[in-house]
């Protein structure tokens, strides 16, 4: 039997949103750590997935965008227990707005472009470069589970 749960899962949506070529990434800081996510979070109560991804994109980035349809699903189950995060990555779309220089997340110190070739080398949460490159470089009709994603030792990946 598994040991009960400090809270239920988080559920926190994500885009996979390219700009000339380039996919768009947010780099955090929390505590010592800095890393690279994909722009989304949280969904707030009563809000759809819809609107959270929208929402979050746009706080995050200040891009306005377009949401196509989902990509990706997976897990992070931090081992210790401590967290448990359901990942939904949508494929969205660049309507209008720019980069902002001075995101309204505090713990977004910049939005980066990064090339699909250097994916793989950035210390991107959940740990999907690879899943995002192959997507990148052929056309998948259908959303994939990716299963649990988690790297040991990051207590703070998402």
């Amino acid at each position: 039997m598994a040991a009960p749960a400090p809270e239920g899962p988080r559920v926190r949506v994500a885009a996979l949103v390219l700009l000339d070529g380039n996919v768009v990434l947010v780099r955090h800081r929390a505590r010592s750590s800095r890393y690279h996510l994909l722009p989304g979070g949280g969904v707030d109560y009563r809000e759809t997935l819809h609107d959270a991804v929208v929402r979050e994109v746009r706080e995050e980035t200040g891009l306005e965008i377009e949401v196509d349809r989902p990509l990706f699903l997976s897990d992070t189950i931090d081992p210790r227990g401590s967290r448990h995060v359901v990942n939904i990555t949508f494929l969205a779309r660049v309507l209008g707005g720019s980069i902002s220089e001075h995101p309204a997340d505090p713990r977004v110190e910049a939005v980066d472009l990064v090339s699909p070739n250097e994916l793989e080398a950035l210390d991107l949460r959940p740990p999907m470069a690879r899943d995002i490159v192959s997507y990148l470089s052929q056309t998948h009709s259908e959303a994939r589970y990716l299963g649990p994603l988690f790297s040991d030792g990051r207590s703070d990946s998402l």
